[in-house]
């Protein structure tokens, strides 16, 4: 049997929000690679062998799936939210980049990417359109980069007038770094602009807490929450709790 490798997201913590396309890779594989929370998503069944392995060995995993998939198995590497995004997929291709030339037999190997529902989308969803106009991803952790270019893409995201989605805001290794993350954004925004707080989103624990920048304080976010800051537009739709960016921006003047 020829071996495939398939890079799955499993959406943002509801069963629902799995693609028909990735559940059926799920369906069909030997073998399920991926970070331990992840793996324990997958329910165990006769003929499949599940491989969970710590947050930060990443290059390893992935290595271990090339690995299985060149020796004729349905490999699946499983991340949350959407592969392609501070995930999975990037960290296969790096490891098949670096490792081509000593293993050759892995350019024949046939990986496909199935995209996710990622946590900034359902964040999104839960209180209305925050990401309606031009808007941009930043992972503030600075495990696999320094502060410095945190600090520098945020900046020029907010002189841009982005509406942001942060990922991975506030660690116990990181207890400080959003705190600085808020100062830069107070020294970019105005006191008004809006700052969501969504929390395991989509899951039974989800908590969306809606906030003015200038009230926001680094304790309203953890590892489990995803951050949307929005642009110079964005509202509550008076009487409601519904957030919204509107599509046209015409009236907008760089300052």
């Amino acid at each position: 049997m020829t071996g495939t490798l398939t890079i799955v997201g499993l959406g943002p913590g509801n069963e629902a929000f799995i693609t028909p396309e990735a559940q059926g890779a799920i369906d069909r594989a030997t073998d399920i690679v991926g970070y331990i929370p992840y793996v324990k998503r997958i329910a165990p069944r006769d003929g499949l062998t599940l491989h969970a392995s710590d947050n930060r060995v990443e290059i390893d995993r992935s290595i271990h799936a090339l690995e299985m998939a060149t020796e004729g198995k349905q490999v699946v590497v499983v991340s949350s939210g959407d592969p392609g995004v501070f995930a999975m997929a990037s960290a296969v291709f790096e490891a098949l980049e670096d490792g081509i030339r000593d293993h050759p037999e892995w350019a024949a190997l046939d990986i496909q990417v199935v995209p996710g529902i990622t946590a900034m989308l359902a964040a999104s969803a839960a209180c209305g359109a925050p990401l309606g106009h031009d808007f941009c991803a930043i992972n503030l952790s600075d495990n696999l980069k320094p502060f410095a270019l945190v600090e520098h893409r945020l900046r020029h995201a907010a002189r841009g007038d982005f509406a942001m989605g942060f990922y991975n805001p506030r660690s116990k290794s990181r207890p400080t770094q959003f705190g600085q993350v808020l100062d830069i954004l107070r020294e970019e925004l105005t006191p008004d602009h809006m700052i969501i707080f969504a929390r395991a989103v989509s899951t039974d624990e989800q908590a969306i807490n809606i906030q003015r920048l200038g009230d926001a304080t680094p304790d309203m976010a953890d590892m489990r929450t995803v951050v949307l800051v929005g642009n110079s537009g964005t509202h509550v739709i008076e009487g409601t709790v519904i957030v919204n960016t509107p599509r046209s921006q015409m009236d907008w003047v760089p300052s």
